[in-house]
């Protein structure tokens, strides 16, 4: 693998005039064509929620599924590394052998996404990469440089945007019409996958509309909601481009799935922790030095009903659960001084407000006394998880409300990052659907 190149060291990367999202090209599994659970069978969930059972489970589902092209293994313990290079063969196989084919025309694609009642809907595209600075695709997370890296190494050898990252805007406006007008028609296709989510795509290739739909996003901005790691990547793949010589191309945009929020937005979840090393009375105690603690159960507990009480507690302000499994407590009303204390008075109000700043800085960090890194601190995406790991390990789950889309858009708008695993928002956009190859 090449080195990366310092995505904002070269002066050639155009900044887009705004919010451009292009049509494109996409390339698609032709032989599931009309049979919804064959496609079911060849996509995936995103790259970095499969764990290696779940490689094996998609491999064995279909010998032509997705995630050979976005997670391939080593052809063997004597190879290591190659797993890339498979995956570009993989893929060059696929496209010659008709197993993936291009669409004729470039599109807009409109993707509505249901599961157990909530619609969720926007436009997939090729998004014109833009800086951070520039104030049009917005960050709120912090990333990694292991996963950029090893993102860019499959994307240096497929020469392909294999799954898109997700983006949030606030609308209201000519795009999202066109893409509610788009769904009372038949689909380009259509599928329901095991986890319960149905998934339907139309091609828009109307030039009125692709037209309509650029003049509404270009003066707006959007929000990464999911994909920081893949949108890194494509700034780092276009500056190496840049860096060689190669000059405009492909490689200026990135493969895009563009919800409006405010129409038909995704579901937000909380993300919970388990703290290792803290039993759940010694976490009780030292908590009431800064917060309101009062005892919810003192027997087996019903995840449900905790998180029901941590709902209504938190209408009015922050507050948080802890739970070992054998009894739960409400942490309520932290104390002004502490959090003045705590939160950094350089941040935004927004980043200060956030439930998440306070369960890190001010209770784990302050009050627990505990490093807040990996190893200390778990993350889990459901509480049953959570408290579940933490009864194992003689521990404390720390269980959380969700944070509102307007509390991370607010934070990304001022130019800051949220603490890490502090939103998950459903559904992700499946992997496999539609496939950007940057040679157009």
């Amino acid at each position: 693998m090449r080195p990366m190149v310092d995505a904002a060291a070269t002066s050639t990367v155009p900044t887009p005039a705004g919010l451009v999202l292009a049509p494109f090209r996409a390339a698609r599994f032709t032989a599931a064509a009309g049979a919804d659970t064959r496609l079911a069978a060849l996509t995936s969930p995103p790259y970095d929620v499969i764990d290696e059972a779940g490689v094996a489970e998609l491999e064995a589902a279909d010998p032509h599924n997705v995630v050979r092209l976005i997670l391939p293994r080593d052809r063997s313990a004597d190879q290591p590394g190659t797993r890339y290079q498979r995956a570009a063969e993989t893929l060059a196989d696929w496209l010659a052998s008709g197993i993936l084919a291009r669409d004729e025309r470039p599109a807009l694609y409109a993707y509505e996404e249901e599961q157990d009642g909530h619609r969720q809907r926007g436009l997939v595209g090729a998004v014109a990469l833009a800086d951070p600075d520039a104030g049009i695709i917005l960050p709120h997370e912090n990333t990694m440089a292991g996963p950029v890296s090893d993102r860019l190494a499959l994307t240096q050898a497929t020469r392909a945007n294999l799954e898109p990252i997700f983006l949030l805007y606030d609308g209201g406006g000519e795009a999202s019409r066109i893409v509610a007008a788009t769904v009372e028609t038949p689909p380009l296709l259509a599928t329901r996958t095991a986890d319960g989510v149905s998934h339907r795509i139309w091609a828009i290739t109307d030039q009125d509309s692709l037209d309509a739909i650029a003049a509404d996003l270009l003066g707006r901005r959007a929000v990464i909601a999911d994909g920081h790691h893949r949108y890194a990547t494509y700034r780092h793949y276009q500056a190496e481009r840049h860096a060689a010589g190669d000059g405009p191309g492909p490689w200026d945009y990135g493969l895009t799935f563009l919800v409006d929020a405010t129409v038909s937005g995704p579901q937000v979840h909380a993300i919970h922790r388990a703290v290792r090393g803290l039993p759940l009375a010694e976490a009780a105690r030292r908590a009431e030095s800064a917060f309101t603690v009062r005892q919810l159960a003192g027997g087996p507990v019903d995840d449900g009903l905790l998180l029901d009480e941590l709902a209504k507690a938190g209408q009015s302000g922050h507050a948080f659960v802890i739970s070992d499994g054998t009894a739960a407590y409400l942490l309520t009303d932290p104390d002004e001084k502490v959090l003045a204390e705590t939160l950094p008075a350089d941040r935004s109000a927004a980043f200060r407000g956030l439930d998440v700043t306070v369960a890190h800085l001010a209770l784990i960090v302050h009050v627990w006394g505990l490093e807040d890194k990996v190893g200390v601190v778990d993350y889990f995406h459901d509480a049953p998880a959570a408290i579940a790991a933490a009864a194992a390990g003689g521990g404390t789950a720390l269980l959380l409300n969700p944070t509102p889309v307007a509390g991370v858009t607010a934070v990304a708008a001022a130019g800051e990052r949220m603490p890490r695993k502090s939103t998950l928002f459903t559904p992700k956009p499946r992997t496999g659907l539609l496939i950007r190859l940057l040679d157009e």
